[in-house]
């Protein structure tokens, strides 16, 4: 039945009730949309960082750095010229070395070829000359004795023809060891002290050439210089990073996890992570790491006491397939609750 208004139209009975119908659709959808996000699980993003295998090249001599061919961000290839570092006084230091070498090789020479033959000669003549002084002074000493028997000369002509007898017989004595020593030669002892200071000159030569062929610093490995630490004049000291190469070939991602947050991961597992410099392309990555990371990094407790605390562990992953556009330091995520 329909019913008339105080101005004379008619409205149908059933209107109220669509539209009641009509706000309460939405609004229940609206709850239930609510209820359903309040209790369907959050995502956990897990953020991590690309990263790949570093070689630091540091020098092994001090010098000034003469020249750099390289710059930032170029690719080498392994043996290729990276540094040369300018070092007069080892280059001197070389060469005397080789000199002091030359010089102990000359007298290894020579007590190996014993000694000459002049030599043999004048000490065989000083020989005979000592000898024919020793036997006028025997002489000499034979007449004074026989004189100061017979009171013709004095004590003091007899003690003098004595002394002089006993300094010639001691100077034949010597000229004679001397020229034996001539005959014979050098002995073994003189020959192996020769040869010890051949094999130290040499041994300081290979030291030294090695500490000169650190002034020219080659690349270890195919890889992209990364990072330079020397210009060209600077001074640099052993053990002072010049440069950092990073190898492309060999890139990763690394995660640090809370172990509460590690359950069933193993290694071997694979998961997709995306990386915003690459358009959030999905990535397959392999854990092929589990460590854990150092005592007091990264922990929190899991009571209000702090008596129990959770460790941090570094999860390295590498692509499943390569990935030339995964550089270095850019960021990458993994939703944690979907691996």
């Amino acid at each position: 039945m329909d019913q008339t208004s105080k101005e004379g139209t008619r409205t149908p009975v059933g209107t109220p009730r669509v539209a009641a119908l009509i706000v309460a659709v939405p609004i229940a959808a609206i709850v239930a949309l609510s209820m359903w996000y309040l209790v369907r699980p959050q995502p956990l993003l897990i953020q991590g960082e690309a990263d790949a295998t570093r070689i630091d090249i540091a020098a092994r001599v001090d010098g000034r750095v003469a020249t750099r061919p390289v710059q930032r961000g170029d690719d080498v290839q392994a043996g290729q010229l990276l540094v040369t570092i300018d070092n007069p006084e080892l280059t001197s230091r070389l060469a005397e070395a080789q000199a002091a070498r030359a010089v102990a090789l000359a007298d290894l020479k020579r007590i190996e070829v014993g000694t000459r033959a002049e030599t043999i000669e004048a000490r065989r003549a000083a020989l005979s000359a000592s000898e024919a002084n020793a036997k006028l002074a025997e002489q000499s000493y034979e007449r004074t004795r026989q004189l100061t028997a017979r009171d013709y000369a004095s004590m003091q002509k007899l003690d003098e023809a004595t002394a002089n007898l006993d300094v010639t017989r001691r100077a034949r004595q010597q000229s004679k060891l001397a020229l034996d020593e001539a005959v014979n030669g050098y002995t073994a002892e003189e020959r192996g002290v020769a040869q010890a200071a051949v094999a130290k000159a040499e041994a300081a030569i290979a030291t030294l050439q090695a500490q000169v062929r650190e002034l020219t610093i080659k690349s270890p490995a195919a890889a992209q210089l990364y990072q330079t630490g020397a210009e060209p004049g600077e001074y640099v000291s052993p053990g002072v990073p010049l440069l950092t190469l990073v190898d492309l070939s060999d890139v990763w991602v690394r995660f640090d996890l809370r172990e509460d947050l590690m359950q069933g991961l193993k290694v071997g597992d694979r998961f997709e992570v995306r990386a915003p410099a690459l358009g959030d392309k999905p990535i397959t990555v392999v854990v092929r790491r589990i460590a854990t990371r150092g005592e007091y990094a990264g922990w929190r407790a899991t009571r209000a006491t702090g008596d129990f605390d959770l460790r941090t562990f570094e999860i390295r992953a590498y692509p499943a397939d390569p990935t030339p556009a995964l550089r270095p330091g850019m960021s990458v995520y993994a939703d944690w609750h979907q691996r």
